[in-house]
């Protein structure tokens, strides 16, 4: 990926800054003290905070190859949910103690950047240079705003359909339909209605309970997105960058889960189930169809006990909403990315640039990617054993993340995203028709957005 004019301009501006290791803005000795703090991680996902411990070794040791002595001292911190690290990182910015790297949802990047919480990346290193030139071209773009590239992906991940095998098997399928399923699905031919028929075919058996025949994810989150795309819904104007309301695919996705609870295969109360009941109910067998994210393989597999998964699990794409209709199948990327805060100390921002370039190296970014279940940065990392010797990681990729969308970069795609979740929790929950969530969502879309939506 070539850099632009601009970055060009900044990159050799910058006196101080080099890429050989020798002159990072060093002088014989140097001490910095680097905080990183990332958001949405698990005993899993370590390596997230670990890779920049990682990283700060190595720069040291390259450093001292040369005859120069540098310290780099950095602090740690995770936070298992998403809403108290936001919230963190908010108050410490507005106290001028914001961290030098954040790890967070790519979606941050707009409010973040206008708000001037976080600087260009691309001032600091150059993604003409290895590894950054190596990186998947769209998930360089899922990390730019404006035209400037703010982040480097830390991760990348696909949001998969899954079905249990066995309760197929029990309603007429053989193992040669099941192992058809996601080209079925790829090509439109199997349906979100169709999953529907066959969730209540599977309960009609007593193989699972009512309510349990599709079981979605408990709470509000990006999956969600992709059945507006399954129906036909598009998020985002290529040309304005507005964002884009089609009534018609979403009351199509309302509706859809509507239907769910009124054919008894989703539970009316589902939302609001807590988590570790839920990852403990589809890895064991107690649903027949849900969605989730690829790194929950590793939750599956680990926590929860589950063996053979292979043999036990079909995965695939979000089926189209309707069969013949408009929508496609689909999965959702969601990459996690690695920011950098301004500082008053340009050279500290600098060493924390370089410290995430270095990260990103395929071998250091593989250890995250084997060890939470995401997937891979970089193209090249299918040639690291670790990766391409890793069933998961290898059929993840191929199969999912050619069709991947991913959530705007936009600042009032936050505002977008709650008015949308707000009408399908109403119309799932039953307080309103499809109609009339669509109805409210639009009035409220135009009075609080206005023209930054595109209506049709």
């Amino acid at each position: 990926m070539m850099q632009s004019g601009t970055q060009k301009s900044t990159f050799m501006k910058r006196s101080m800054l080099a890429l050989s290791l020798g002159v990072v803005g060093l002088a014989n000795a140097a001490s910095y003290d680097i905080s990183v703090s990332a958001g949405g991680t698990g005993p899993n996902d370590q390596y997230r905070v670990d890779a920049i411990e990682m990283a700060a070794d190595l720069l040291m040791k390259e450093a001292d190859a040369e005859g120069k002595a540098l310290t780099i001292n950095v602090k740690k911190r995770t936070y298992s949910d998403w809403d108290s690290f936001k919230q963190a990182i908010t108050l410490s910015a507005e106290s001028g103690s914001a961290p030098d790297i954040v790890v967070t949802g790519h979606e941050d990047i707009a409010p973040w950047a206008q708000s001037g919480l976080i600087a260009p990346i691309e001032d600091y290193v150059s993604f003409d240079a290895w590894p950054l030139n190596n990186l998947y071209p769209n998930l360089v773009d899922i990390a730019s705003f404006n035209g400037r590239i703010y982040g480097v992906p830390q991760d990348a991940e696909a949001r998969p359909f899954f079905a249990w095998k066995d309760y197929l098997k029990a309603i007429g399928y053989s193992a040669a339909d099941i192992e058809k399923l996601p080209a079925r699905i790829e090509s439109g031919d199997y349906s979100l209605y169709g999953m529907l028929n066959d969730a209540k075919k599977i309960q009609d058996k007593g193989l699972v309970e009512k309510g349990y025949g599709f079981y979605p994810r408990p709470s509000n989150g990006p999956d969600y997105w992709q059945f507006y795309t399954s129906f036909g819904g598009q998020l985002q104007d290529p040309d304005t960058g507005r964002l884009i309301f089609d009534k018609a695919a979403m009351q199509k996705t309302y509706q859809f889960f509507a239907d769910a609870v009124e054919m008894g295969v989703t539970r009316r109360n589902h939302i609001g189930t807590p988590w570790d009941q839920w990852y403990s109910e589809v890895a064991n067998g107690k649903a027949a169809f849900w969605h989730g994210g690829t790194w929950h393989y590793a939750r599956y597999t680990g926590k929860e006990g589950l063996q053979d998964f292979f043999g036990k699990i079909e995965f695939s794409l979000i089926p189209q909403g309707k069969k013949g209709e408009s929508g496609k199948a689909n999965t959702l990327t969601h990459p996690v990315v690695y920011l950098i805060t301004k500082q008053k100390d340009e050279a500290k921002m600098e060493i924390a640039a370089k410290l995430i370039q270095i990260a990103s190296e395929p071998r250091i970014n593989t250890l995250h990617a084997i060890k939470s279940s995401h997937l891979g940065i970089s193209p090249i990392q299918n040639e690291i054993g670790l990766y391409a010797n890793n069933r998961w990681a290898a059929e993840a990729t191929e199969r999912l993340l050619p069709h991947a969308n991913a959530m705007p970069n936009n600042v009032d795609f936050g505002a977008f995203w709650t008015i949308y979740w707000k009408g399908l929790e109403a119309t799932w929950t039953g307080q309103k028709t499809a109609k009339q969530a669509v109805a409210d969502a639009e009035t409220e879309i135009r009075s609080t957005l206005g023209n930054s939506v595109i209506i049709r």
